[in-house]
């Protein structure tokens, strides 16, 4: 048996398609305008930063205030506890050793009275007279702290004058413009 094979009349019909429409060509600019385009968010960027920086800039940066002043205000506000001993004496007793942690680079408010002092006698950043001084301050204001020992107010008052001669002794000395700018070169 023969069979045909060729497709009827309508389905050949219906593989005919209509034209395409025609392609959108671009101008040769367009590539102009994208860069144009590009380099102007990159120029607004640019100028945003430099605004950003240069009110940075312009921010006042307020010095810190050097150690002894901190520690003079605090030994002065301390003098409010001195009806109270104990609160008196762990206050003096800190600021001391927090104004030796920042003007000497001393660990002390993390050590025993006994381990600062085996680490003040290693050096030689006070003298003698001032580390026998501040052992015996130390002392004092642990006998009140741990040992529950009820001084007066004189006694007191003169631990609070140790703590501020040890911290008026030891104030840096200001720095001129020839020591800023370093050794010359003679």
């Amino acid at each position: 048996m023969i069979t045909n094979t060729t497709p009827a009349p309508a389905a050949v019909v219906s593989d005919i398609h209509d034209i395409k429409p025609p392609l959108d060509i671009p101008s040769g600019l367009a590539w102009l305008w994208w860069t144009l385009g590009t380099l102007a968010v990159l120029v607004a960027l640019y100028a945003l930063w430099r605004w950003w920086r240069r009110r940075a800039e312009q921010v006042p940066v307020v010095p810190p205030v050097p150690a002894h002043v901190r520690a003079c205000q605090k030994l002065a506000a301390a003098l409010a506890l001195l009806d109270q001993p104990k609160p008196f004496c762990i206050e003096v007793s800190d600021v001391t050793r927090v104004y030796l942690e920042e003007r000497f680079n001393f660990h002390a408010p993390e050590r025993t009275t006994e381990e600062f002092l085996r680490e003040l006698a290693g050096t030689n950043r006070l003298s003698r007279e001032q580390k026998d001084s501040l052992g015996r301050f130390l002392e004092s204001c642990d006998l009140v702290k741990f040992a529950k020992y009820e001084p007066g107010e004189a006694e007191l008052r003169a631990l609070h004058q140790s703590a501020a001669c040890l911290i008026d002794e030891t104030v840096p000395l200001p720095q001129t413009d020839a020591d800023a700018a370093g050794p010359s070169l003679k």
